[in-house]
């Protein structure tokens, strides 16, 4: 399917990848399935719930297929439960550059066996030698909703954050799609605050996005506010049709809105 911004293809995510050129991405952001038997779409829950060896070695080749395709430059982002991103970050290490593990808070669930209560995502950031692009985006000053006042004393620098503070590796601010009104599909969807932040620190206008697992659609809707071409790709024929209806109402953001990362 082609649309004016870019292309979205139906297929499984390793075969798009091996269709694509060397070197020709600018951004590759990979939100794959987590493996916990999460129902998407037409697919059963086995289909999410695979042997873990297996599930590895597919995702060691996603990564390799990525580190091909990206630019000298370009920046990678994985979006994963902290147990697999701490596997795939050794496998990231031998090809790419790390910049940081960005802790995305995301208090949604409840401690379960013998386990803490977990309440964030990892999303690794990793570039491909020093990074062609890279933006600090500024967010708002966190205030209070009764005073207005800020929440936390800055004390002595607070003219430093008159426009904002710097964007730091923990993202406190993100809230889950949890209501209906909001989400394009029955199962889990990425919260748009996620690949909006990633464009904006890696993005270059014109620049091209790679999107294996493109599910609804939610980062080309990121890339194409913020003026990047794209091409993705999702195992699921219906989520296609979304992805369109989706971007058809996207518009790019006002010059003087982007790099904010909201």
């Amino acid at each position: 399917m082609r649309l004016s911004s870019g292309e979205i293809v139906c297929d499984d995510a390793l075969n798009f990848l091996n269709s694509l050129k060397d070197e020709c991405a600018d951004i590759i952001f990979l939100d794959p399935p987590f493996n916990l038997g999460k129902k998407y779409g037409s697919r059963s829950k086995k289909d999410d719930l695979v042997d873990d060896d297996e599930y590895f070695r597919y995702m060691t080749m996603i990564l390799w297929r990525s580190f091909e395709v990206l630019k000298d430059g370009g920046a990678l982002y994985l979006y994963h439960i902290p147990r697999w991103a701490i596997r795939l970050s050794a496998v990231l290490g031998q090809y790419l550059d790390f910049r940081h593990w960005i802790a995305v808070s995301m208090k949604n669930g409840f401690a379960r066996g013998h386990y803490l209560h977990p309440a964030h995502y990892a999303l690794l950031y990793y570039t491909k030698g020093e990074p062609a692009q890279f933006h600090r985006p500024l967010i708002p000053v966190a205030k209070c909703r009764k005073c207005g006042e800020a929440v936390k004393d800055y004390g002595g620098y607070k003219k430093y954050i008159e426009n904002g503070l710097n964007l730091s590796d923990i993202w406190e601010d993100v809230s889950p799609v949890r209501h209906q009104k909001f989400k394009h599909r029955m199962g889990n969807e990425l919260p748009i605050i996620i690949p909006s932040r990633a464009v904006a620190i890696s993005g270059v206008k014109g620049g091209l996005l790679v999107d294996p697992f493109a599910g609804t659609g939610t980062l080309l809707v990121a890339a194409v506010a913020n003026g990047m071409r794209f091409v993705a790709c999702d195992k699921e024929r219906a989520f296609l049709g979304v992805m369109e209806r989706r971007l058809k109402r996207t518009e790019p953001l006002p010059t003087s809105s982007k790099g904010n990362g909201l």
